[in-house]
């Protein structure tokens, strides 16, 4: 792959910006393994590589199991995920393909059945900013670093 910008070393405002949302977002009380979830998800969808390497690896030491993280492309297909986790992984789904119609009434209301607003807020927050990584990762393409087993 050919070199393309650094945004970090060349527009480090810009990059401490939206680090900033991550901080926020780290630190608003949103459950790790949500957080986790949601960037994975996300970034299955996108094909950011180096995010799904870096959550993936976040997410193991956060507690999420492998067998998880390995089904979660397919999570409608398993039993493994809560029903708060399900709510949480379709709309992220919708937020990240939101050409596809945007976020439907259904999705909206199953997640407001079972989180507050605040929550609610904080999770579409997360979905947001990792979809903003993914289009920065993707675009500069960035590349996780091989690990030798």
């Amino acid at each position: 792959m050919n070199n393309r910008v650094n945004i970090l070393q060349l527009e480090p405002e810009g990059y401490k910006a939206i680090a900033s949302l991550e901080q926020y977002v780290a630190n608003s009380g949103i459950d790790k393994i949500h957080w986790e979830l949601i960037k994975i998800r996300a970034s299955q969808i996108n094909g950011c590589a180096y995010c799904l390497d870096k959550h993936s690896r976040d997410a193991r030491k956060a507690g999420e199991t492998e067998q998880r993280i390995y089904v979660l492309s397919a999570w409608r297909e398993t039993e493994f995920f809560s029903q708060e986790e399900q709510a949480i992984l379709a709309l992220t789904e919708e937020i990240t393909n939101i050409s596809h119609g945007g976020v439907s009434d259904a999705t909206y209301q199953q997640a407001a059945v079972l989180f507050d607003e605040h929550y609610l807020a904080k999770i579409i927050m997360a979905a947001t900013l990792i979809n903003a990584w993914n289009r920065i990762g993707i675009s500069t393409h960035l590349q996780p670093k091989r690990v030798e087993a």
